[in-house]
């Protein structure tokens, strides 16, 4: 005979609920899901240049090859017809997306950023055109059955996060998708349609109203071509904006195919804001009301299930480092959010001014030879631009600025992270 399940009541039957939820919210806030977005420039950024290119010697090839790219993002702006040192006149960085040299042959994928001030010279418009309200960005992926946002990392959250919006007219807030974010933006959140549930997001966020980019991503067959259907939607009522069909030769073409629809979709929004179709929603200027409690008690355990989730990859971190360290050594592996223990490495974000190799190779140099650092590894190359390095450093991010500038560094903090420059 079936016995019937029990039903817990009481206190005993509340601690049962609370601690079913909170496994629950744990469940969903923990891993490594965010990508945080690049920072925003308002310099005119051509990306995926492919360049052929030879020459004499290696270095003569690739100095054509960047000549190359130069000329070809130029002409993709519909600019007039410059001369190569005019053109490099107003290039600001070359960004080396993928890069192949041989000794008289270099073929690469680049991308060129132009000053705007010294661009805007030729191409007119010296002011930029009004922008939108600060819209909240969901980007959603459909593939295999499933909807996610920011449940795990994802190729459609990473090509939102990798582009380049500073010369859009769009305010994009982009989350990075860690802790509590995965809790308060969600696919389902698209779908309510209550203002209060929606101005709570968008509180915390700091933004006005919402978009949502859409991916639909259909794998034909293992290794072979990735079929994609993408819908901008936007506001609380989900409104429909566009849609258009790209296809992926393989699955290595698929960050390229993402990185051009995030452009397609960037033109749609434009086009929405210049005929008013995305402006603010007014029915989300709900005035000065109180968030409701049951909303806030989710908010607070997610953030509450989040700092736990933290703390405990720290210690794991930590706990790791010691036992690959060396007998009698005292390594640990502190996260770049808190500074680590007295004795302890940290690891660091470092953006240096890369304007040339040379500079490159000096800089990297010079961080590694700053007093307490002892690692400097190369997470991108910007030759022309700015570069970012990740520095095991023993002590505070405030002492590590402190060695930098007694390298000769001119440093800037923020956000848990360093900014050098000459």
């Amino acid at each position: 005979m079936r016995r019937p399940l029990p039903v817990y009541t009481g206190v005993f039957g509340g601690i049962v609920a609370l601690a079913l939820l909170a496994v629950a919210v744990f469940a969903q806030v923990g891993g490594d899901r965010g990508i945080a977005p690049v920072a925003a420039s308002s310099d005119i950024s051509v990306t995926g240049v492919e360049v052929d290119a030879t020459g004499k010697s290696s270095e003569e090839a690739r100095e054509n090859g960047w000549q190359q790219a130069q000329r070809k993002a130029w002409e993709r702006l519909k600019g007039p017809k410059l001369s190569d040192s005019q053109i490099a006149g107003i290039v600001s960085a070359i960004v080396i997306e993928r890069e192949q040299l041989g000794p008289r042959r270099y073929i690469a994928r680049l991308g060129v950023i132009f000053d705007r001030q010294r661009a805007n010279a030729y191409l007119g418009g010296s002011e930029q055109a009004r922008r939108s309200a600060p819209m909240l960005l969901v980007p959603v992926t459909f593939s295999a059955g499933t909807e996610l946002v920011y449940e795990m990392r994802n190729p459609w959250q990473r090509a939102w996060a990798e582009y380049q919006s500073g010369s859009s007219r769009i305010d994009y807030v982009r989350p990075s998708g860690a802790g509590g974010d995965s809790l308060l933006v969600t696919y389902g959140q698209i779908g309510r349609r209550s203002r209060t549930w929606w101005r709570t997001v968008l509180d915390q966020f700091s933004a006005s109203d919402v978009l949502v980019p859409i991916a639909d991503l259909r794998y034909t067959y293992p290794g072979g071509p990735i079929e994609g259907t993408f819908t901008a939607r936007h506001g609380p009522d989900n409104e429909y904006l566009a849609g258009f069909r790209m296809t992926a030769a393989n699955p290595e073409q698929l960050p390229a195919m993402l990185e051009k629809a995030v452009a397609r979709f960037d033109q749609i929004f434009e086009q929405a804001l210049a005929s008013g179709r995305l402006a603010p929603d007014p029915t989300l200027d709900l005035g000065d009301l109180q968030i409701d409690p049951a909303i806030q008690r989710l908010i607070d355990l997610g953030r509450a299930d989040a700092e736990r989730q933290r703390a405990a990859a720290a210690a794991e971190r930590a706990s790791r480092a010691n036992q690959e360290a060396e007998p009698g050594s005292n390594v640990t592996a502190a996260p770049v959010e808190t500074p680590p223990p007295p004795g302890s490495v940290g690891l660091y974000t470092v953006q240096i001014a890369t304007p040339d190799a040379a500079a490159f190779n000096a800089g990297l140099s010079q961080v590694r030879g700053a007093a307490g650092v002892r690692t400097a590894g190369i997470r991108s190359t910007a030759i022309g631009g700015t570069s970012v390095l990740t520095v095991g450093f023993e002590g505070s991010i405030d002492q590590l600025a402190a060695a930098l500038r007694s390298q000769g560094f001119t440093v800037r903090q923020a956000n848990n992270a360093l900014s050098v420059s000459r």
